[in-house]
């Protein structure tokens, strides 16, 4: 979950073989890469995806192993990092089990212990809509979601061919302070797109939704908490290294990174 940013996949111009993708994952479901466009996480370099779509019945069982070889989903597709000449992004995820809240993140706990943590079905409302764009106004005002509309956002949400959950973040009143969309898997719960009120900074609501996603998790007894890409150097993504121990998908398959 690239928090506040935008995963949208530009448009898809050649067809691709995924030679990292095994050949079990591909029939009948055609991979593509998309068009470069300039990277938003690392100056001087240039971002490509690959790209698949996820229909049919066997969508889920489908995504299932597609997570576990790093892509990520967006509405009805999904897609991973396809880059010439670079690998900086990593997939990364909790393990849950072996999690550990250290000094900081029992911090932002206490902070919020006056918001209840709720999961469930996936349903835009226009409240949820207006904080969305509070937070993009403030986050990301040049961006193409901060001219996303009431539709665009419902269809970022309910436009999926998994079984997806919104937890929300509320306090006593009922006042909406955060919402993050997450995909459930058969081995964890990943992580889509979170936003918060970007008045509260002080509370850290980006951290307390991926501590919300770990009790989902634990809550279902399932293994572990995908948080989509990490770049080492990319101040951005520097929130993702607070939660370990950490797992990277490397060539070798999935290891430990930070302990």
């Amino acid at each position: 979950m690239p928090e506040g940013r935008s995963d949208g996949i530009p448009g898809v111009v050649t067809k691709a073989a995924p030679a990292h993708i095994t050949t079990a994952l591909a029939p009948p479901h055609h991979f593509f890469a998309t068009s470069t466009l300039p990277c938003p996480y690392v100056d001087g370099q240039h971002e490509r995806k690959l790209v698949v779509e996820l229909f049919g019945h066997d969508a889920p069982d489908f995504y299932n192993n597609l997570s576990r070889a790093g892509f990520r989903r967006s509405h009805s597709l999904a897609y991973r990092p396809a880059c010439v000449g670079c690998e900086r992004c990593v997939p990364v995820r909790i393990p849950v089990a072996a999690f550990v809240e250290r000094r900081s993140l029992r911090r932002i706990r206490n902070l919020n212990r006056d918001l209840d943590a709720g999961a469930g079905v996936a349903r835009a409302d226009h409240d949820q809509f207006r904080l969305f764009q509070r937070y993009q106004r403030s986050r990301h005002a040049e961006s193409d979601m901060a001219a996303m509309t009431y539709t665009d956002y419902r269809a970022m949400v309910e436009d999926t061919p998994l079984t997806t959950a919104l937890v929300r973040l509320r306090d006593r009143d009922g006042m909406l302070h955060g919402a993050c969309l997450a995909d459930l898997l058969d081995d964890g719960v990943s992580a889509v797109y979170s936003f918060y009120d970007p008045a509260e900074s002080k509370r850290g609501l980006g951290t307390m939704l991926i501590l919300s996603l770990v009790d989902e998790a634990r809550r279902r007894h399932l293994p572990y908490v995908y948080l989509g890409y990490w770049i080492a150097e990319s101040p951005k993504m520097g929130y993702k290294a607070r939660f370990r121990p950490l797992e990277a998908l490397q060539a070798e398959g999935w290891r430990q990174i930070l302990t």
